[in-house]
């Protein structure tokens, strides 16, 4: 289904008539019928945000998410990630304490995690994907190993446990899996607290932002990243980099988040917070996996932009960025957010181009993300019905992307 016909789909199931759901957004009935069949695109996500909310769906159901996980290697370990997540152990330690098994060794966990880090920064979503299970185990027996442990051993394992289930809240939300990404990151945030240690609290807060946004909890996702923004504050008056990079990956999620409710001198005034961390950090940098730096604002400062509806904007700055030296996640989210914008101007060519290349260098990130789906399902419907090598392209990856049939 495209968008319009899910939002039908659910209007149908609620009992309401396109006026009825149409006045509960603040919409004609007019605009509603043509967002229905097709004829018309939901360019900025609060309004789906809210039509999920008057329908009482996740903003994932009408964004038609999660699609099966599988790349080129027909891996899916999503099902073992969500049975490590729900396992009946994590409900309660008292009463699931004689199966606990005997822990892992500290070091090599935390040499795992970072290991599986950097995967993704290259793009390598399939092999996070097909390791993050065992890791999810392994962290949770530190966990029940924690309170055994001398004081700074007990800190080091909650804060893999934290660095864990942060890496599998952002891993899901890319592909999808919103619900299993709140848990993921309900999770960090727990063994941050336990760690002690304000710069694994910021982390993880980052990774429920994450978590926050792709079920359109924008308020939410303001109110975390703000709050977490405070806790860094000793570290950052010090200058140390990895609390600069993670008060600006913060200050850049929250943006997003001001972004996506409309609120535009919110979002420039968090950017401008952001700017102001990465010219002190003086560089594009990797810190604690952030990416951050100038090229990381800008990169963020398009995003919002996107979110704003500045299409003609975001295409003319974006097509004159070089993101060449960041990580490949980082370049390819930025292909693609140029992607869009290029589509909603007609460029279809110069999308396409950019979703093809985008692809080859992260198969993955490109055909398990929702808004590149929708995006190459409007390019596809309006594409010239007479053939040619870049129809033939384009319907080639509407099919990766389980656009189309």
């Amino acid at each position: 289904m495209q968008i319009g016909e899910r939002i039908a789909f659910y209007r149908q199931r609620r009992g309401y008539t396109q006026s009825q759901l149409a006045g509960l957004v603040g919409r004609s009935t007019d605009w509603l019928s043509k967002i229905e069949r097709g004829e018309r695109q939901i360019r900025r996500v609060d309004l789906l945000t809210e039509l999920a909310g008057a329908l009482r769906v996740s903003l994932g159901d009408l964004m038609g998410q999660p699609v099966l996980m599988e790349d080129d290697q027909e891996r899916d370990n999503i099902p073992a990630i969500r049975d490590a997540l729900m396992a009946p152990g994590r409900l309660s330690r008292v009463l699931f304490a004689a199966e606990t098994g005997a822990p892992p060794d500290v070091r090599q966990a935390e040499q795992l995690v970072e290991f599986l880090w950097s995967d993704y920064q290259r793009g390598r979503i399939g092999e996070v994907v097909e390791r993050l299970p065992r890791l999810i185990q392994a962290a949770q027996q530190l966990e029940d190993s924690a309170a055994d442990r001398e004081p700074g051993e007990r800190r080091r394992a909650w804060a893999m446990s934290a660095r864990t289930h942060h890496l599998a809240a952002t891993t899901l939300s890319k592909v999808g899996e919103a619900d299993l990404s709140w848990i993921a990151a309900e999770r960090a945030m727990k063994a941050a607290d336990e760690a002690e240690d304000p710069l694994v609290l910021a982390s993880a807060a980052r990774a429920a932002t994450h978590a926050l946004l792709a079920v359109g909890r924008y308020d939410d996702a303001l109110s975390l990243g703000e709050t977490a923004a405070r806790w860094l504050g000793p570290q950052v008056a010090a200058g140390d980099p990895d609390a600069l990079s993670l008060l600006g990956m913060l200050h850049l999620r929250t943006a997003v988040a001001a972004a996506r409710r409309q609120d535009r001198a919110a979002a420039d005034e968090l950017l401008a917070h952001a700017e102001r961390s990465a010219e002190r950090l003086g560089e594009d940098a990797n810190y604690w996996q952030t990416g951050f730096g100038p090229t990381n604002v800008e990169l963020h400062r398009l995003s919002a932009g996107l979110d704003l509806g500045d299409m003609a904007w975001v295409a003319r700055r974006g097509e004159n960025l070089d993101v060449a030296h960041l990580p490949v996640e980082r370049q390819v989210t930025h292909m693609i957010d140029l992607a869009r914008a290029l589509s909603h101007l007609a460029r279809d060519d110069d999308a396409v181009t950019l979703l093809l290349d985008a692809e080859r260098t992260a198969p993955a990130l490109v055909r398990h993300s929702a808004v590149v789906r929708e995006t190459v399902k409007a390019m596809h419907r309006r594409a010239p019905v007479t053939g040619g090598s870049r129809s033939s392209q384009l319907r080639g990856l509407a099919q990766r992307c389980r656009a189309v049939r």
